[in-house]
């Protein structure tokens, strides 16, 4: 179901992780940037993607690996994900994140990104020009 999911959300399908979370979810993206978020609910975390797609077009998430473990009421997984793309001034952009979902029943009901924030940072200060 993850891998699944990320495909979708890979190809640009950012609804596709929103339909997966419980209308509570909490969403947070670690660090200090203009993408730093720590937020609830379906409607937050869909604006968190705008706001991603916004600043970074064309900048895509591609699954690495996933692990899983746990019970369908309990279940923790871990994601490993490629940031890549081009950037506003023709840059590349090439980044590692690590993701931790917690998921009930199917359905994400918390998210935790991290990501190198220093690479991160520097491509939305260029991608502000």
């Amino acid at each position: 179901m993850v891998r699944r999911t990320w495909r979708k959300v890979g190809a640009g399908d950012y609804e596709a992780a929103v339909a997966m979370a419980a209308p509570d979810v909490r969403f947070r993206f670690v660090g200090d940037t203009a993408l730093g978020a720590d937020v609830r609910g379906r409607d937050a975390f869909r604006a968190w993607f705008a706001r991603f797609e916004e600043r970074l077009p064309g900048v895509r998430l591609r699954l690495v690996d996933v692990v899983a473990n746990g019970w369908p009421w309990n279940t923790r997984v871990a994601v490993c994900l490629q940031v890549v793309g081009t950037l506003r001034d023709g840059t590349p952009y090439r980044n590692l994140a690590m993701q931790w979902v917690t998921l009930r029943w199917g359905r994400m009901v918390d998210d935790v990104v991290v990501e190198d924030t220093l690479k991160l940072d520097a491509a939305l200060r260029g991608s502000e020009a």
